[in-house]
């Protein structure tokens, strides 16, 4: 199996992940709902809603790179010759890649800033720095994922 598809299989991953918070947070809001009816509100679900969008956010990110299922604005390079729209993808390729490794490096820090401070949630005292962790580590993958895209890139102006 190439390093490139077992990448985007573990984004995959990543995205069923992110798929099933989604799932979560839908199931929690309509059962809270339906509880509020009676009288019985589920306590913290304001906090398991905002910690699972964070999910959803940081572990969807690789993968809908690799499906190139972001949005992309080609206004400005749709009069350019191949090669200087190759020139522009591979220079915004770079940019995004140095962008997310960063974040992702920043995230590993706050996440064990997290930790050693023990700071947690108000009402169901869950602690922050799991999430932040794992959205560090997506953002990592996000990384390779462009590195891989970056090489591709550069392999089809070759030809």
């Amino acid at each position: 199996m190439a390093f490139s598809e077992l990448i985007k299989k573990f984004n995959r991953f990543l995205f069923i992940i992110g798929g099933c918070a989604v799932v979560f947070m839908m199931l929690i809001t309509v059962a809270d709902t339906i509880l509020r009816f009676f009288k019985k509100p589920i306590v913290g679900t304001y906090e398991l809603v905002g910690l699972a969008a964070a999910v959803v956010l940081g572990f969807s990110i690789p993968y809908t790179t690799s499906l190139k299922g972001h949005i992309t604005v080609d206004f400005f390079t749709m009069k350019f010759k191949p090669k200087a729209k190759k020139f522009w993808l591979v220079l915004t390729r770079l940019l995004g890649l140095f962008l997310f490794a960063f974040m992702g490096y920043e995230m590993i820090v706050m996440s064990n800033d997290l930790r050693t401070s023990g700071e947690v949630s108000a009402t169901l005292q869950l602690p922050f720095y799991p999430i932040a962790f794992g959205i560090g580590i997506c953002l990592f993958f996000q990384v390779i994922t462009l590195i891989l895209d970056t090489i591709l890139a550069i392999k089809e102006e070759q030809k």
